[in-house]
């Protein structure tokens, strides 16, 4: 049963600060992440661009 009150309790983090190699490594993943989306989303708007240039030329000849 709740009491009413508003402390806010975040389990999963930890009292300390982040240290330097801790966040160093963090931002190295989170960086890594978006670089693979951003070739995900390249490639598929290159592959797109091909299938539309192949679909032209083949309407045209």
């Amino acid at each position: 049963m709740s009491d009413g009150s508003k402390k806010v309790t975040n389990d999963n983090t930890s009292e300390e600060p982040e240290s330097r190699t801790a966040r160093f490594r963090r931002r190295m993943r989170e960086w890594q992440i978006h670089q693979h989306a951003a070739r995900g989303l390249a490639y598929g708007v290159g592959s797109g661009a091909v299938s539309l240039l192949i679909l032209w030329t083949q309407t045209r000849y």
